[in-house]
């Protein structure tokens, strides 16, 4: 029994090295040339270059930005002061909280009620930052002179809503940890985990009750014209964002109250809520703030950069140059990967990656204000209806992990471009300027089997706006270099 024991122990001990080898491996370009069926490299029929590129970095603007959000997708709110490399962002959020139906008093009674509390919720889903450090959220009225509605979509990148920030409708001195938001709160008739709540004056509930079905509570546009809506912000300390659905069952406005009972005899507890209905309008506003980061230090800058920045939307970008490309002779291309991987720091522990990372090409030929296109043969699409590109994965969104020269684990990009390279070799297609970046979606013009790119396609990415970023090395990185690496025949 003792032998088989040893047996298994040693087996296993073999297979967690095996799995432990292939899950995190040095980067060997020698073998890791992707999973297409390449020849192997001989150096007598099948050979492999490496061509040097250019990482110049840069940052999104109003010029060159149209991210927005849907109503069902996640938002954020909260404060990042003191990201070492991107500085500090700010996540508010806006939204309406109304009746679930019109044209009937939404509490059991409006007289000799006593308010006992109001209780803004909000559905919590995830922290990205320092899960440790308390922020205080401050709840705002937006002015009537908004124009807000459900029917809207609004840029991330503007904040397009004012409110007077002298009179809030929260209370004073309540902060929050990120990382007790998923905790369970036992609240009157409401014990869930994940949620968010602020308290708010009963002065507003007050106000609610004094609503009436002739008014506010008589369709949806009168109540809009008597209160328009939610500001919320972080004030203050903070390293994180935290994300919220709206949509969730856990969002809502908790009007907590009782009344005298029917008959005499005591008082009855309740609560009455508003929830984020369809007639609900929202907006999220990301707000990006470089000023004096290593990312300010090379943004726009005309010198190729060691170190690419990419931060999710609103965020940053890259251009990649390979000037020596179109010098290459002609030759039969097996595979053809932009090779980028991240160069590692203790942050990156607190602010994680984006998940996927993206890379379209400028063309300046392309008359509409979208100068960007797929890369060419490379990213295909299900024709007649474009949707999102068909074969993602294989161009090579998604990281493929390995360590670095110090033994980190690491990201690392490996982007095939190979149909493309062939066809800038043969003559066939000029050589265009590179963007890599980590897109909430992208926008993309699709050539559509023609020379022009004709169709335009919305290609969706991460999963949510505001949360991911990374460092890699540019062209010139002392030990961990952006390249473009061919696998190729003679012809």
């Amino acid at each position: 029994m003792k032998k088989n024991y040893i047996s298994l122990s040693l087996f296993t001990f073999v297979l967690a090295t095996i799995l432990i080898t292939i899950g995190c491996r040095k980067i060997n370009e020698a073998t890791d040339v992707g999973g297409d069926l390449i020849p192997a490299v001989d150096n007598i029929t099948t050979f492999d270059t490496t061509i040097s590129v250019e990482a110049y970095n840069d940052s999104f603007t109003f010029a060159n930005d149209s991210q927005y959000l849907a109503r069902g997708e996640e938002v954020f709110l909260g404060r990042i002061n003191n990201d070492p490399f991107f500085g500090k962002t700010d996540a508010q959020m806006f939204f309406e909280l109304k009746p679930t139906a019109y044209g009937i008093y939404p509490f059991v009674r409006k007289d000799s009620v006593k308010i006992d509390s109001i209780v803004m919720v909000l559905d919590y889903l995830e922290t990205y930052g320092d899960t440790n450090m308390a922020q205080t959220f401050k709840v705002y009225e937006l002015d009537q002179s908004n124009n807000f509605t459900s029917d809207s979509a609004y840029l991330i990148r503007k904040q397009n809503f004012t409110f007077n920030t002298a009179f809030p409708l929260s209370l004073p001195g309540q902060s929050f940890i990120p990382r007790k938001l998923k905790d369970s709160v036992k609240a009157f008739r409401d014990t869930t985990a994940s949620q968010l709540r602020i308290q708010l004056d009963t002065n507003f509930a007050r106000r609610l009750f004094n609503y009436d079905t002739t008014n506010a509570y008589k369709s949806d546009s009168i109540f809009r014209s008597m209160f328009k809506g939610f500001a919320v912000r972080s004030e203050g300390a903070g390293n994180a964002i935290m994300g919220f659905n709206l949509g969730g069952y856990n969002t809502k406005l908790a009007i907590y109250y009782n009344y005298p009972k029917v008959g005499g005899g005591g008082r009855d507890t309740t609560v009455n809520y508003f929830a984020f209905t369809t007639y609900s309008a929202m907006a999220n506003y990301v707000g990006r703030d470089y000023t004096g980061t290593p990312f300010a230090a090379v943004a726009g800058g005309t010198s190729p950069s060691p170190l690419v920045y990419l931060q999710n939307s609103p965020g940053t970008y890259a251009t990649i140059k390979i000037p020596a490309l179109p010098g290459l002779s002609n030759r039969l291309v097996h595979r053809a990967e932009l090779i980028a991987e991240q160069i590692y720091d203790v942050s990156d522990s607190m602010f994680l990656s984006p998940q996927l990372l993206y890379l379209d090409a400028n063309d300046p030929a392309i008359t509409s204000n979208k100068k960007f296109r797929s890369i060419p043969f490379d990213v295909l699409f299900n024709l007649p209806n474009l949707g999102s590109p068909s074969n993602l994965n294989a161009f090579g969104v998604n990281p493929v992990y390995a360590l670095d020269p110090n033994g980190q684990r690491i990201r690392t990009w490996h982007f095939n471009i190979s149909r493309y390279v062939q066809n800038i070799l043969t003559g066939k297609r000029p050589l265009y300027n590179l963007r890599l970046s980590a897109p909430f979606f992208v926008t993309n013009m699709y050539e559509n089997g023609t020379s022009e790119a004709t169709s335009l396609s919305v290609i969706g990415l991460n999963p949510t706006i505001a949360k991911g970023r990374i460092r890699l090395g540019g062209g010139n990185h002392p030990t961990q270099k952006m390249r473009l690496r061919i696998i190729y025949s003679k012809l």
